[in-house]
Parts: structure tokens; C-alpha cells; sequence
């Protein structure tokens, strides 16, 4: 029942829009929950993201779920290609607009992060077209922090991050109220299959690509 609802959720969100999410302050959470491939929305491991702010911070706990991998490469440190391998990640900007600029971060199993600021002019990364990353490589002293615990027992894998509100010119306490576009992703590989990944989206785009700006959902701070 539960499985069915959640699949009809999806249906409805991709044929009248992105998905929309109030979300507290907290430690109250709203949770943004995934079950569905991009871009052809067969069945795909079900993930969820529970959102809240606080004075000076988003906070969000990814949790995957029927995890069989846990697929990293060891060899890997901050910033490098971890979307190569099993990731969760999050495109978060300021405003209700369809953005040209936005923040993707990313966690893999290992706890080793990605996180960059993504200029997209054409909010569909056009072939061709100028598509820049900025990368913020000082995490702790830019105020990020990510724990990452894995239970291979359970197949589950979840990560809780926090991301400094400053980053998007809010002063500490004025999150209340702000709207934001956001979406969240998961990518699924195992090293039988590698690179060939599986890839999931809370908000799903109509093409294997997560950079489709006019698909993040609405995300309003309450």
C-alpha cells in the first residue's frame, strides 16, 4: 500500500510539476522521500532526505536504503570525482526561480565530500554552452560538516550533513520564510557494472542528466 502510494506520488509530481516541501526549523523535519529511476521511473532504492534549518545552517540526513554496494573508490579525497561511484547528493539554490546558479553537494559511503558552486546559463547544461564549477574546498572552515554511517547488516547507508546558510547571502536567523529550489539525488553502481550507473531523483528529470534546473522542486523555510 505504502510502496503503491509512493509510486503515484512520483506519477503525479512528474505530470504537473516539481514537488513542493515546507520544511521547520529544528528539530522538526520534513522529509523529501524517492523511490523512482531517472529518467524512465521503473523501480529504484528507496531514499529519503529529512530537511530542517537552523540559526545559521540547512541540516539534512540522507538515508539510503536496499543498499547493496556501498561502492566508493578509497582513493578518492574532496572534490574529486566521487559521482563516479555510489552518491547521494543535493542541488540547493536561493529563490523560487528556475536558477542558473546553484550549490551541488555530494557524500559517498566514505564520508568524503563534493561540494561546488554550478554556473548553468542554459539551466539544461546545453551541449556547447558555458557550464563552470566552483569549488569550496575549506569545508570546516566554511562552516560544512558530513557524518556518514554505514549498516551493511540493514543494507542502509545515510549521511547527516550541515550546510552554512551564509553561503547563500542569509544572515544568521533569517531562514524563516525564504524559499528555495532544491532536488536530491542518488546514484547506484556496483563494481560489476561499473561506470554504468542507476540513478534516482526526488524531483525526476526527463533525461539522465541531475544539472535540469526547471525540475528542482520548491522548498519553503516555515
Amino acid at each position: 500500500m505504502a510502496a503503491t502510494l509512493l509510486a503515484s506520488q512520483a506519477l503525479a509530481a512528474y505530470s504537473t510539476g516539481p514537488p513542493s516541501l515546507q520544511v521547520s526549523a529544528c528539530p522538526m523535519l520534513a522529509v523529501a522521500s524517492y523511490n523512482k529511476t531517472v529518467p524512465d521511473q521503473t523501480d529504484f532504492p528507496p531514499t529519503e532526505v529529512a530537511l530542517c534549518y537552523t540559526n545559521d545552517s540547512i541540516n539534512l540526513a540522507f538515508s539510503a536504503h536496499n543498499e547493496t554496494n556501498f561502492y566508493y573508490d578509497r582513493s578518492q579525497g574532496t572534490n574529486e570525482a566521487i559521482w563516479e561511484y555510489e552518491v547521494m547528493e543535493t542541488f540547493i539554490a536561493l529563490g523560487d526561480k528556475d536558477p542558473q546558479t546553484y550549490l551541488e553537494f555530494e557524500v559517498n559511503p566514505n564520508n568524503v565530500t563534493f561540494q561546488a558552486f554550478i554556473y548553468n546559463p542554459t539551466k539544461v547544461r546545453a551541449d556547447g554552452a558555458p557550464f563552470e564549477t566552483f569549488f569550496i574546498n575549506n569545508t570546516l572552515e566554511a562552516g560544512f560538516t558530513a557524518f556518514t554511517m554505514l549498516d551493511k547488516d540493514q543494507h542502509l547507508w545515510g549521511s547527516s550533513v550541515s550546510i552554512p546558510l551564509g553561503l547563500f547571502n542569509v544572515d544568521n536567523g533569517s531562514a524563516q520564510g525564504t524559499k528555495w529550489r532544491m532536488n536530491f539525488f542518488r546514484t547506484v553502481v556496483a563494481p560489476e557494472t561499473f561506470p554504468n550507473q542507476t540513478l534516482g531523483a526526488w524531483s525526476f528529470p526527463d533525461k539522465a542528466s541531475f544539472h535540469i534546473t526547471p525540475f528542482f522542486g520548491h522548498v519553503e523555510f516555515i
